[in-house]
């Protein structure tokens, strides 16, 4: 008795910790998939694949119990099919652009791990949805899932550029409206220059005018004596003493010069 009851403690000791353990696992499974179901979605609602299944099992309306009318055609089914499976590459796309940038955030720590749960599981959800939508597609039509979505590219990219000749074609109107307005500001600002350079040399010619006409009455006013006296200054300046000419003789009156000549000859 006295073996047994040695082993019984510490077998129950084992006992109480090994379902501690489990019980204490399975509230942290619980806990952990439950917040992971509580979790924001990465994408917001799938509306193309809504529409698409609501189309799958729209069930024929009839307006009386003998006539039916008939069920959604396969064509539009298709056609729903094409815009999931467009839907589908924008996603995978905007996943794979981001998945580097996360995955360099968590390692710095700036992102906790609750964004990097959602990433995988929405990774893991386009992982399924791809798969759904080829095995639709080859339920239409054989070997169709392996080119539905290169059609599914195509038709991405016509609506991409759609949308880029929509934003140009709407800023038309403003960015005409910015151009007026900039040629008219041009516009003013050569006539301004124009005007201004008018008006200067209309200014520069009548200063010239009224200096000129300055200068005319001030020549004009002078005295004669003044004028007499700057005409003996140009005689003195060419009869210079040092120049090889002779000076000129001193003009003599008429009356003067012929009598003295005369007495001269009676003289003789």
């Amino acid at each position: 008795m006295v073996d047994w009851l040695s082993l019984a403690v510490p077998l129950a000791y084992l006992g109480v910790l090994l379902g501690s353990l489990a019980t204490f696992s399975s509230l942290y499974r619980k806990r952990k998939a439950r917040k992971a179901a509580s979790l924001e979605p990465w994408f917001p609602a799938h509306l193309q694949r809504d529409i698409y299944f609501s189309l799958l099992h729209l069930e024929p309306s009839s307006t009386s119990k003998e006539k039916k009318a008939p069920a959604v055609p396969d064509s539009v089914l298709k056609a729903a099919l094409l815009r999931r499976a467009t839907e589908d590459i924008r996603r995978v796309l905007a996943l794979r652009s981001q998945k580097q940038a996360l995955a360099m955030l968590l390692q710095r720590g700036s992102v906790g791990d609750d964004l990097w749960q959602r990433f995988q599981r929405a990774e893991k959800e386009m992982e399924d949805e791809v798969r759904d939508v080829v095995s639709e597609a080859n339920a239409y039509t054989p070997n169709w899932g392996q080119t539905i979505f290169q059609s599914a590219n195509e038709m991405l990219n016509n609506d991409i550029y759609r949308k880029r000749i929509e934003e140009h074609q709407s800023k038309l109107a403003e960015e005409r409206q910015w151009w007026d307005k900039k040629k008219a500001s041009i516009q003013e600002g050569f006539m301004k220059e124009l005007d201004e350079g008018s008006s200067g040399t209309t200014g520069n010619g009548a200063a010239q005018t009224a200096t000129t006409t300055k200068t005319f009455e001030t020549a004009t006013s002078l005295p004669a004596s003044s004028v007499q006296g700057s005409d003996d200054d140009a005689v003195l300046v060419e009869a210079d003493p040092s120049a090889s000419q002779p000076a000129p003789t001193p003009a003599t009156p008429s009356g003067g010069g012929g009598g003295k000549k005369k007495k001269g000859k009676g003289k003789k």
